[in-house]
């Protein structure tokens, strides 16, 4: 009887002594090797009455360790679960863990492998039990009225400050409670290490350029920390994804990626079309980093137009502000300081990002508006821009 159990050894480790076997896994879930051999072993000693009571305990918990720990039925007390974006299977398997839903993250895995529906499943917030099935999660969340539907659409290049008011008359949390979460950046999640800068300058730690734009889908009884937080998150995602910051530091010479998010934002603030986001970033790194631009400083009014927004004053067109505005040195955010600003100017999106991160090659240090599609003329030099500024009064554009 024993004989037919196989205690350790197959036909094929019959055939292959003295052969070298360093490819064959040993133990493990596989079920092969060691794992086989205890197996065999106790089921022997069950048949031969050699065991007691204490046995059959061990026995359990091995026979556990083949089988997957799944619950049975569909639940107990209600509980609500977020999928965040960007999420894969095993994230939302460790979701479901972490709350209690299923008994494994294998459970529902396996469940979610077996249909193809499941790559169907949403980000956002779902309405569970404690106690389901892995099987019986899945149908769950498939099911629309088990997701709660509370979205809001954050848009491309809006300032924080913005975002703020949006958020809070989608949530009615007030807006200082988004402003006291933002004051520290890294308890919203944003690593200590994007805040470093390799152009001399102090970076400004503000939670502006890391609120990525998307569609949220809003937790019920949220605070302002877990929105921003789940925001700082998203950013981190697509960045990561992107490989920006590794792109930024290996290819833009020696710029560090804070920076480089810097000029994605001024790129989306000042591009009118998604195919001119990476030469803008060309120009503003060709002026502030290049050494070939007279004042060495950006020369943009939508930095000018940020602080205006940030302390509070109405922001203005090219043609409405005064001269001292324009020319400001107190203002951090001056058209005429050397060097890049302190921090991004708006909350840009992927495709801003990714001109930052890869812009065209060229040697543009002027740009400006020739049609009302948006689309932008590129000078290397003054007198070129002059040409492209004449074509652009002729349109009507200034």
């Amino acid at each position: 009887m024993i004989d037919d159990l196989d205690l350790g050894y197959d036909e094929q480790d019959r055939g292959d002594k003295g052969k070298h076997r360093r490819g064959r896994k040993r133990g493990g879930r596989s079920g092969g090797g060691r794992g086989k051999t205890v197996f065999a072993l106790l089921l022997a000693l069950v048949l031969l009455g050699g065991i007691g009571g204490g046995a059959f305990y061990g026995f359990d918990r091995i026979q556990n360790y083949f089988v997957t720990p799944d619950y049975d039925g569909t639940g107990t007390e209600e509980v609500t679960v977020q999928i965040p974006q960007g999420a894969f299977l095993a994230d939302m398997a460790v979701a479901l863990y972490d709350a209690g839903v299923v008994k494994s993250t294998k459970a529902f895995i396996q469940a979610a492998e077996d249909n193809s529906r499941s790559r169907n499943i949403q980000p956002g917030t779902y309405k569970l039990r404690k106690e389901m099935s892995g099987a019986n999660a899945l149908t769950a969340m498939l099911d629309p009225k088990n997701r709660i539907i509370n979205g809001i659409t954050i848009p491309e290049g809006r300032t924080a400050k913005n975002i703020f008011k949006l958020l809070s008359e989608k949530t009615d949390i007030p807006v200082k409670d988004f402003e006291a979460a933002a004051k520290d950046p890294e308890k919203l999640g944003v690593p200590d290490w994007w805040f470093k800068r390799t152009d001399g300058k102090k970076a400004k730690k503000s939670i502006e350029g890391f609120l990525y734009p998307d569609t949220y889908e809003i937790p019920p009884n949220a605070t302002a920390e877990i929105v921003l937080g789940q925001m700082v998150d998203h950013f981190l995602s697509v960045t990561g994804e992107m490989e920006f910051a590794d792109r930024v530091q290996k290819e833009r010479g020696g710029i560090s990626p804070y920076e480089a998010l810097i000029v994605a934002s001024l790129a989306q603030a000042e591009a009118g079309t998604k195919k001119d986001l990476g030469k803008v970033a060309r120009v503003a790194y060709n002026r502030v980093y290049s050494g070939t631009f007279d004042c060495g400083c950006l020369e943009m009014d939508v930095t000018v137009n940020y602080y205006l927004e940030l302390t509070g004053q109405k922001t203005k067109t090219s043609a409405e502000m005064t001269r001292d505005e324009l020319l400001d040195t107190k203002n951090p955010y001056s058209r005429k300081l050397r060097g890049m600003v302190p921090s991004p100017i708006n909350n840009p999106g992927k495709d801003a990002l990714e001109g930052a991160m890869d812009p065209p090659k060229g040697d543009w240090k002027f740009f400006v508006a020739i049609d009302k599609e948006g689309n932008s003329a590129f000078a290397d030099t003054y007198e070129q821009h002059k040409v492209n500024e004449a074509k652009a009064r002729e349109a009507g554009i200034i």
